[in-house]
C-alpha cells in the first residue's frame, strides 16, 4: 500500500508544479555568485551601493523576471518592460508619455534604462536618489502602475516559479518588497551599454567618418557643458526654453521643491542611444534628432530661469547652420550600442 501511495505522488507531484507555474517550466538555477559588471575603465565610477544589495547572478535573474511581470500592476498587463522596450533602448517608441492600467496617460517621456549604476538622481525631476528604491514609483504611480507592494506580494507568493528565484536569490522562499525592489534594481545595474562606435574609437579598436568628426568637434563646443562626460550628461536641472506644456502640467524640479527658481528644469538626459529613442524632451514633443536642434537654434523661449548656457552674447539658443546640424546628429549616431538592444541578457 504504502509503495503504490509512493508511486502516485511521483506523478501527481510533478505536474501540480507544472499547473502552479503556468505551464513553465522552472529550470534549476545554478549555485549564486556574484554578477561580473563589466566597463570601459573610461567609465565614471559606480554610484550604485552594493553593500546592502550585493549583485548576483540569481538577484539579476529575478529581476529580470520582475522587470517583465505584469503582476506587478494592478490589473495584471502593465510590467516595467511595457514602457521600457529593449530595442528602443528601453523607451516606449512611438509614445510622447507613458501609457499605463486602464489605458491611463502619464505626464512624462518613459526615459532610457541604460548605465544607471553610475547615476546620482533618477527621473526627469531627480527625486529618487537610490536605485533600490526607483521601482516604486511606477508601481504606485496612478496612471502607470497603480498598485502597491501588499497588492503584488500576495500574487507572487502563490506562484511556485517565484518561490524557487526568491530562494536562489536570497536564500529562502521569502517574498518581501524590499526584495522585490532590490532585485529589480540589481537587474537594472546589470544594464550597461559601452559598445557604441564612439567606445571603439575611444579604444583605438575603430575610426570615425570625416563627418562624424566634424560632428563631436562641433559637440564639444555647443552641446558638452550640459552633455558631458561618457555618459554624456552632468546630471543637472536646466531650463532649456521650452513651453510650459499645459496638457500634462509638469514643471519639472519645481515639482519636487516648490522653489520657483527650479521651473521648468529637468534632468540634463545622457545621449547613449539616443538613436533609438524618440521622441525626445521631457513630454516628447520632439520626434526626430533634427527636430530637436531646430528647436535649439530657432525656437529657443527666453524666460527668467532660462539656463545662461542658452543666453550668451545676446542670443538665445544654440547657433547653428543646418550643415552643422547634420555633422552634429552624424556623431550623435555614433553613440548607438546595437549589442545593448539586441542582448538576450536584457529580453524577456
Amino acid at each position: 500500500m504504502t509503495r503504490f501511495v509512493f508511486k502516485i505522488m511521483l506523478v501527481v507531484i510533478p505536474f501540480w508544479a507544472c499547473l502552479s507555474c503556468s505551464d513553465e517550466v522552472i529550470e534549476p538555477l545554478e549555485k549564486d555568485e556574484a554578477y561580473s559588471l563589466s566597463f570601459p575603465s573610461y567609465f565614471p565610477e559606480m554610484t550604485f551601493d552594493a553593500s546592502g544589495n550585493p549583485v548576483t547572478k540569481n538577484g539579476v535573474e529575478l529581476g529580470r523576471k520582475l522587470f517583465y511581470e505584469g503582476r506587478l500592476s494592478r490589473n495584471n498587463t502593465i510590467s516595467c518592460g511595457f514602457c521600457h522596450i529593449q530595442e528602443n533602448a528601453f523607451t516606449h517608441h512611438g509614445h510622447t508619455v507613458s501609457h499605463g492600467v486602464d489605458d491611463r496617460i502619464g505626464i512624462r517621456n518613459a526615459p532610457p534604462i541604460q548605465n544607471m549604476a553610475f547615476l546620482k538622481r533618477y527621473m526627469w525631476d531627480g527625486v529618487i536618489h537610490n536605485l533600490n528604491e526607483q521601482p516604486i514609483s511606477p508601481i504606485t504611480d496612478v496612471n502607470e502602475m497603480d498598485s502597491s507592494m501588499p497588492e503584488i506580494i500576495p500574487k507572487l507568493k502563490a506562484d511556485q516559479k517565484y518561490k524557487k528565484l526568491f530562494a536562489a536569490a536570497y536564500g529562502d522562499e521569502n517574498i518581501t518588497g524590499e526584495r522585490v525592489l532590490k532585485a529589480l534594481s540589481q537587474f537594472m545595474v546589470s544594464m550597461i551599454s559601452a559598445d557604441s562606435k564612439y567606445d571603439r574609437v575611444r579604444q583605438g579598436r575603430e575610426a570615425f567618418t570625416s563627418e562624424e568628426s566634424k560632428g563631436m568637434a562641433l559637440f564639444q563646443q555647443k552641446c558638452a557643458s550640459c552633455h558631458s562626460g561618457e555618459l554624456f550628461t552632468d546630471e543637472s536641472f536646466r531650463n532649456t526654453g521650452m513651453y510650459y506644456n499645459i496638457q500634462f502640467k509638469d514643471a519639472g524640479r519645481y515639482r519636487v521643491t516648490l522653489d520657483q527658481n527650479d521651473w521648468m528644469k529637468f534632468r540634463v538626459p545622457s545621449l547613449r542611444n539616443i538613436e533609438y529613442t524618440a521622441p525626445y524632451m521631457h513630454d516628447g514633443r520632439f520626434y526626430t534628432l533634427e527636430a530637436v536642434l531646430n528647436f535649439y537654434s530657432d525656437q529657443v523661449e527666453d524666460n527668467p530661469n532660462l539656463d545662461p548656457q542658452l543666453k550668451k552674447n545676446g542670443h538665445v539658443g544654440i547657433a547653428m547652420n543646418p550643415q552643422e546640424k547634420q555633422f552634429i546628429i552624424a556623431f550623435l549616431k555614433s553613440l548607438s550600442d546595437k549589442n545593448f538592444i539586441s542582448n538576450p541578457k536584457f529580453a524577456e
